[in-house]
């Protein structure tokens, strides 16, 4: 148990490094920072709602984990990406409303991934039987908090960090003269 434990903490905080590398160099720090602590959130608050039904972790529990942190940060690269290219395209439009305009249209597709792999999870969790039941539960949470997280914490933490970079380099602090609609026109 605790070697298990041990172990996958060390995957985990290893992975979360190359993540944090890996989306810095593809973006920047700010990006990697936000979505670390996405995923931090995604592991921390299934591991709290999996103690609160207090259902025992066993080793399939580093599964669930790994698979969480790997679809999350894959739906938060899809994010990360739009943002991206509409910043390209609208170079001197504020990042609030880039990043609002970047959600609004990854939003189709989040929900429909992640609908399709709740169906999957939910007939697991009522057919697939005792064997599989604390699995299939434990990827149901944290598949839906992986979703919420990289909408509503990880886009939303690299505007916070950009006004933060901003402030602290003096330079003003761009609030939006422009709506999410004209920037996604």
């Amino acid at each position: 148990g605790a070697e298990l434990r041990s172990s996958a903490i060390r995957a985990v905080i290893i992975g979360e490094l190359l993540i944090l590398i890996y989306i810095a160099v593809r973006y920047q720090f700010w990006f990697g920072l936000a979505a670390i602590l996405a995923l931090a959130h995604d592991l921390v608050a299934t591991t709290g709602i999996m103690g609160l039904l207090r259902v025992e972790l066993n080793s399939w529990f580093v599964a669930v984990a790994l698979t969480v942190v790997g679809y999350s940060v894959n739906d938060t690269v899809i994010i990360f990406d739009r943002i991206r290219e509409n910043r390209g395209r609208h170079r001197h439009a504020p990042l609030g409303p880039v990043v609002n305009a970047s959600l609004l249209e990854t939003m189709t597709r989040s929900i429909n991934t992640v609908l399709t792999v709740v169906f999957t999870l939910v007939a697991l969790f009522l057919l697939g039987g005792p064997v599989i039941h604390g699995f299939a539960l434990a990827m149901l949470v944290g598949i839906c908090l992986g979703t919420y997280s990289s909408i509503f914490i990880a886009a939303p933490l690299v505007v916070v960090f950009d006004n933060w970079s901003r402030r602290r380099a003096g330079a003003p602090v761009v609030r939006p003269a422009v709506s999410a609609a004209s920037v996604a026109s």
